[in-house]
């Protein structure tokens, strides 16, 4: 397994990629893998994180070999990668045990099963280490969303007590080792929390949102556990393939990726992508862009003013 290093210039880049939704490598497919090819060609990135819907269980003759299809991007350009479930990844034909252990065979993932969480699996954390030293200098929550909430509440599932729970065991001991300082984290998972309504109808956003946000109906606490630890500073989901917005609540900095699968819904003039996120060592806050299938990039996404009430 990689070990991930800040570089020697103090910098380590993330490119994001979500909603892939990949099927049977048909030539929707393939747009996504030229997509992510260019990108990675362009970024040059330390680690890519695949944000759920990687694959589209549901419509995969060989939901094993979808997988590897999916992510061989990545691997072409010998990036390490690590990834979180959607609710369609396992929807039908295959387990998250299955996918993650199949991950697990890949040389340059670094997914793991993580801690018996109840039904969900995959939940761990990644260290990226100084460039000096061992000494971890930032961590990478991935967290699973899971897919949906059983009747009577329905709607989609939210990020569990138990879940949280271990989130804060990690974070309290990465703070410990770093002299009781919280350690620079993001995260990333596929559903986005109620927080990210919030932020958008209150607060100064930019990019776009072209459809609702399909966040649990349930708040499970996820977003106020992040406060309380004072370690994560952005948060990076998918799941709602037109919305790209990013906007700071309470001082996180909540963020869609933009969506980068050609094999399922989007918006016309509303490009695939990918979201791309450059931490420096030593500071909390971090950089984000976007860069389209175009080859363009976005540094500024409009600017979106909340409603007056």
């Amino acid at each position: 397994m990689a070990n991930l290093n800040f570089r020697e210039d103090g910098t380590f880049k993330i490119v994001q990629f979500t909603d892939l939704h990949w099927q049977n490598e048909q030539q929707e497919d393939l747009q996504t893998y030229s997509l992510m090819k260019n990108v990675l060609q362009e970024e040059s990135p330390d680690l890519v994180i695949f944000t759920g819907d990687v694959i589209y269980s549901e419509h995969c003759t060989d939901r094993q070999e979808s997988f590897k299809k999916a992510v061989k991007a990545a691997e072409e350009f010998n990036i390490p990668w690590a990834a979180v479930f959607g609710n369609h990844d396992t929807e039908v034909g295959t387990t998250r045990e299955e996918l993650i252990r199949l991950q697990q065979e890949r040389p340059l993932s670094l997914t793991e099963m993580g801690p018996s969480l109840g039904d969900r699996a995959g939940n761990y954390v990644l260290e990226i280490h100084s460039k000096n030293n061992s000494s971890p200098a930032a961590a990478l929550y991935l967290l699973d969303s899971g897919e949906y909430a059983d009747q009577p509440v329905g709607g989609y599932a939210w990020v569990t007590h138990s879940q949280i729970g271990w989130y804060k065991e990690q974070s309290a001991r990465l703070t410990k080792q770093n002299n009781d300082v919280p350690l620079p984290s993001l995260a990333f998972f596929h559903i986005p929390v109620p927080e990210y309504n919030e932020v958008w109808n209150e607060h100064t956003c930019y990019g776009q949102k072209h459809e609702g946000v399909a966040s649990p109906k349930i708040n499970s606490g996820l977003f106020t556990a992040f406060l309380e630890m004072k370690d994560v500073r952005g948060t990076f989901v998918g799941h709602d393939h037109i919305n790209d917005y990013w906007g700071e609540l309470h001082g996180i900095r909540l963020c869609y990726g933009r969506a980068t699968g050609y094999n399922t819904y989007g918006k016309e003039g509303f490009p695939r992508g990918a979201r791309i996120i450059q931490l420096t060592e030593g500071e909390a806050d971090f950089q984000t862009w976007l860069r389209l299938d175009d080859g363009s990039v976005v540094v500024n996404q409009p600017e979106h003013l909340p409603e007056k009430g």
